[in-house]
């Protein structure tokens, strides 16, 4: 897929979209593109510099690791469709509604000013023969599954210590259903953290057998996605702090709702 959906076409696919309908293609061009946070200061610099609008360039950003066909996979092994499906419905609503709502507010003065200065080099679109094709997909699979691995690992080890050593009692408290506030402090919770979804489900599938609630657990698996410090950290880089502020704000809202709307449809 990522041969056919590079970049460069990416941009040219939300460049010149209106309000809404640009939002709705960014996020969904981000299902198939996914990006880490450390790609998120040369993708906002390319997509401003373009002339992609604000609101669209963080529809895509906040989609891209979101979403992605390993988290909707693993979600799907782990926890059936219809909890997959929910997760994909949810992320894309988020990234529109945010894209839209940040495009509203006219916050183009809050990115620094060099990003608007920036030429950044485009390498143009090679064509790609089949056997090419085959063998990006071989090395990107390879390399993808060498990066997330680690993850997995790490994700497995913590659930498994999560699973030993924490006491249900604890979770209960702290994020069970017993608690009307455990979204939003699982949701500030995984601020400080940082993870991709491939990490993150293990944990989450640990939490849920301990007592946390669907809801909770996927707000949280979305906080340290989406929300993470180190993502915020990185984009400080190309924004300046009200506009870093109003994302996070909007995330975490979202994030929020998204928890308890999920519980009270999961019961």
């Amino acid at each position: 897929i990522r041969t056919y959906i590079t970049p460069q076409k990416v941009k040219k696919w939300v460049g010149g979209r209106t309000e809404g309908v640009g939002n709705v293609v960014a996020a969904l061009l981000g299902i198939p593109t996914p990006f880490c946070s450390c790609s998120a200061v040369p993708l906002f610099i390319g997509f401003v510099e373009s002339g992609v609008p604000l609101g669209i360039t963080f529809s895509f950003l906040i989609a891209s690791p979101l979403i992605n066909e390993i988290a909707v996979a693993m979600l799907f092994a782990l926890f059936g469709w219809q909890i997959a499906l929910l997760y994909i419905v949810s992320g894309l609503i988020i990234a529109i509604v945010a894209g839209i709502i940040i495009g509203r507010l006219h916050l183009e003065g809050q990115v620094e000013d060099f990003v608007w200065k920036c030429k950044m080099y485009e390498a143009a679109d090679k064509p790609m023969t089949g056997k090419d094709r085959i063998n990006f997909g071989i090395s990107e699979s390879r390399s993808i599954t060498l990066k997330v691995l680690p993850y997995i690992i790490i994700g497995i080890a913590i659930g498994a210590v999560i699973h030993g050593y924490a006491p249900a009692d604890f979770l209960v408290n702290i994020a069970g259903p017993g608690n009307p506030l455990a979204v939003p402090i699982a949701v500030l919770i995984g601020v400080p953290l940082y993870s991709n979804a491939a990490g993150m489900i293990p944990i989450m599938e640990v939490l849920t057998a301990k007592g946390m609630a669907m809801g909770t657990a996927l707000a949280f698996m979305m906080s340290v996605i989406g929300l993470s410090l180190p993502e915020m950290i990185i984009l400080r880089k190309v924004i300046k702090f009200k506009l870093l502020a109003v994302f996070a704000g909007i995330l975490f809202i979202s994030f929020t709702l998204t928890g308890y709307l999920f519980n009270m449809i999961l019961g």
